[in-house]
């Protein structure tokens, strides 16, 4: 199974040009945040557990195989150290001098990447059952309160599943919210969103913007525009060609998404254009706003949509691309939160 890791994403992009204090308490720290937070190894009697073992056994099994190796710590292998210790022994490690920093760094965050991902899908899996759980919750409690009479109001029956998962959320939102902030404690221009560890562009940006609208995105009807943003973060930050037009996609995924929610998409639209007109004719946006939309879409994702012909290919600089992101990613959070 192919998995999707920091390391590479990032391999030509240079983060770190050496190996100091502060990278190895970095490196710890995630390491940490993982073990005691996301998914602990040993329970309360000092056993390992099932869960524990299935968790750690899975992101070695996935990060060992991009890397190419066997075990991740050679030294320390599975037949003389179990699955958790092996990933400790490897991660927490001195850098070795035929290793960059650089390479030494991203693989280590990887495996924090990798757990964090995990555990994400897991929440999500989660919540995405809870009602049809609760709903069956509270038939089987009816089935046997059948005939009893209850004095005052006996409450849901099923409010300590919802409770349950409310902290279950509320403790990996606090998870997510301790990496970030060591990453900015380390001096790193790195944010954890949604799965996936990627450059963000200043704190005042992450704080204002980029928080509140990946926080947004997470809900799975979301996820094409989760998917587009993360893709043009990642050319932006690799350098590679037309990151801009898929954070234009992500706002016409968001823009269509509304349209066909609130039940004024015809069937007759032939782009973006179209389904802008079909929230300004409900008054959800402004006509000035449709405009302004609309003029984004003209002067910057048409042009990089389709083949230009003899016409020259249409660039952004540095400076536009990171505004176009920014512009996409302020119109998508004011969007989804007018709904």
């Amino acid at each position: 199974m192919l998995t999707d890791i920091f390391a590479y994403r990032y391999a030509h992009v240079p983060i770190w040009t050496g190996f100091s204090e502060s990278e190895r308490r970095l490196i710890t720290q995630g390491f940490r945040i993982l073990a005691e937070q996301i998914c602990r190894f040993y329970g309360l009697d000092g056993q390992e557990t099932h869960q524990g073992r299935t968790f750690w056994t899975d992101i070695h099994s996935r990060l060992s195989m991009e890397l190419g190796v066997t075990s991740l710590s050679p030294t320390a292998t599975r037949y003389s150290f179990n699955v958790y210790q092996v990933c400790e022994h490897w991660a927490i490690q001195d850098c070795p001098s035929q290793c960059t920093a650089d390479r030494f760094i991203k693989e280590r965050l990887s495996l924090v990447e990798i757990g964090f991902r995990k555990r994400g899908d897991e929440i999500a899996q989660a919540n995405a059952r809870l009602p049809l759980e609760a709903a069956r919750w509270r038939e089987r409690v009816e089935r046997k309160m059948k005939g009893v009479r209850l004095l005052g109001d006996p409450g849901d029956p099923a409010q300590s599943l919802i409770a349950t998962n409310e902290q279950m959320n509320a403790l990996f939102r606090i998870a997510v919210d301790e990496l970030n902030t060591r990453f900015r404690q380390a001096g790193c221009p790195l944010n954890y969103h949604n799965g996936f560890i990627q450059i963000s562009a200043d704190e005042r940006t992450a704080h204002e913007i980029e928080k509140p609208f990946w926080t947004l995105v997470a809900d799975p009807q979301w996820s094409n525009v989760d998917i587009d943003m993360k893709e043009a973060i990642d050319r932006r930050d690799a350098g590679s060609r037309d990151p801009a037009f898929y954070a234009a996609k992500a706002l016409e995924s968001t823009i269509k998404i509304i349209s066909n929610q609130k039940g004024w998409t015809y069937g007759k639209e032939r782009g973006a254009h179209n389904f802008i007109e079909n929230l300004s004719s409900h008054n959800f946006i402004a006509a000035w706003e449709a405009e302004f939309l609309k003029s984004f879409f003209s002067k910057v994702r048409n042009p990089m949509g389709h083949g230009p012909g003899e016409e020259e290919i249409v660039s952004l600089t540095d400076q536009q691309t990171n505004w176009a992101i920014e512009f996409c990613m302020g119109w998508i959070k004011t969007l989804i939160r007018r709904r």
